[in-house]
């Protein structure tokens, strides 16, 4: 969770950001960059502490995009997000199996209820799955070139926590 609250992964779109005409990653330190007064390791640490203490557990929910890439793929459903963090709100998520992702390491469950499994793992939702473990490989490589800045700073090193590329 500290890795991925570190690399602040999000997008910039159309309609939110200027000169922006279709969405392009980016990274934001814990979401907020420009706001800090910490390091961003700081921060991760303030997040692990409170995880720990109140035993609470950390997830990430794709409410992006899916499909293939711009222009081929779709933004998730309200209702596909909204169902996601139903599951984990009431505890249904934790009836299910789950799969390793092999680059990113997270784990994916394999079914939510009222939730195209497909959509649970973005590969099955690509028409060609070698284009989306490009993409994949890609976006890995951009977490990992990212996270370079944050190497060996703070109480722990997260660069362990990140993709295998």
């Amino acid at each position: 969770a500290m890795y991925h609250f570190i690399s602040g992964y999000t997008a910039k779109v159309a309609g939110t950001e200027r000169g922006i005409t279709e969405p392009s990653a980016t990274f934001s330190a814990c979401f907020g960059a420009a706001f800090l007064t910490h390091h961003p390791t700081r921060y991760a640490e303030l997040l692990k502490d409170k995880l720990e203490k109140h035993n609470a557990k950390a997830w990430i929910v794709n409410s992006g995009w899916s499909g293939g890439p711009y222009g081929v793929g779709e933004r998730m459903s309200i209702s596909t997000t909204r169902n996601c963090v139903n599951a984990i709100l009431d505890g249904t998520i934790e009836d299910t199996t789950w799969e390793k992702d092999q680059v990113f390491g997270w784990e994916i469950p394999a079914s939510i209820p009222d939730v195209d499994p497909d959509v649970l793992h973005p590969r099955n939702t690509w028409s060609d799955p070698k284009e989306y473990d490009e993409a994949e490989k890609k976006l890995a490589e951009m977490y990992v070139a990212n996270f370079e800045k944050y190497a060996g700073k703070g109480d722990t090193d997260y660069t362990q926590y990140g993709p295998k590329v």
